[in-house]
């Protein structure tokens, strides 16, 4: 009885460690979150004031004001959900067509094409940014949408089609099968069976696709020129000025910046948990 009761007692004391440190870790991986809310209601003088606090007499909306009243910086959020929607529904319709066919088709070069698919994935984007600048200036895409629509495409394919090829694997070819000896197409039973019955692979890819093509700064200033074509994370860094930096902008930017992200999270999350786990099983 001594001998249960004992590992009870360290079963619970080991919990309690363990919630401990989570807590901890929860704190601090929220504090700059926080903090970052806390400073896009103060003015910009008081961001800086000692003692800082998360709360301070001089709590205002003029942050938000500021920016939501600009059409420049309102801009900067129209262009930013313009690309990452275009760069989603593209990445979604060729990583699902990709995915299948290297999901139930063997063709020459597949095991090659699958090496190159995810050798593309480890090279470092800052490497690819004068060969496409040069590509695109030749082009003559240069400050366009077009411009950050292809190279984010290229940065978000290879894990689309990874990710589809795994959830397409995990699915029985005998529904493909069905479709077919009822006299449908491949294509039928792609978009009538297992596009619906995908939902969370598909979701899990969008929302990841949706993040890069938001968040991405180095391609956005380098391939841009005019404040017209600018995103939201240029936007954030021009706020930076030569002498003096208007941080209560910054920090009400960054937060309208985070919202489109963590909105998508919450209502998807569930999806894209699914999406992500089910991926993986089987490659």
């Amino acid at each position: 009885m001594n001998s249960i009761q004992s590992r009870q007692t360290k079963r619970r004391i080991l919990q309690g460690l363990v919630i401990i440190a989570l807590l901890i870790g929860a704190f601090y991986a929220a504090f700059p979150v926080v903090w970052m809310l806390s400073s896009s209601f103060k003015s910009n003088r008081d961001v800086f004031a000692y003692p800082p606090s998360l709360i301070t007499d001089s709590f205002s909306m003029s942050a938000y004001a500021a920016v939501l009243t600009n059409p420049e910086k309102v801009r900067f959020f129209i262009n930013s959900y313009f690309v990452a929607l275009l760069v989603t529904l593209f990445t979604l319709a060729v990583g699902c067509l990709a995915g299948y066919s290297f999901s139930r088709y063997n063709f020459f070069f597949k095991k090659p094409l699958n090496m190159l698919i995810i050798s593309v994935q480890a090279v470092p984007p800052i490497t690819l940014l004068i060969p496409y600048f040069s590509l695109i200036v030749t082009l003559k895409l240069f400050n366009t949408y077009a411009a950050l629509v292809l190279t984010y495409m290229v940065l978000t394919l290879p894990y689309a089609i990874i990710m589809m090829t795994g959830y397409f694997n995990t699915l029985p070819k005998e529904l493909d099968e069905a479709v077919m000896m009822d006299g449908g197409s491949r294509f039928n039973a792609l978009w009538r069976v297992l596009i619906p019955i995908s939902v969370p692979g598909l979701v899990s890819v969008g929302i990841y696709t949706f993040m890069q093509a938001w968040n991405e700064f180095l391609f956005a200033v380098t391939l841009t020129k005019t404040m017209e074509m600018r995103t939201v994370p240029v936007g954030i860094a021009l706020l930076m000025g030569q002498h003096s930096y208007e941080w209560n902008e910054m920090m009400a930017m960054s937060v309208l910046g985070c919202l489109p992200v963590l909105i998508l999270f919450l209502f998807f999350q569930r999806y894209f948990i699914a999406g992500m786990t089910a991926g993986s099983v089987k490659g």
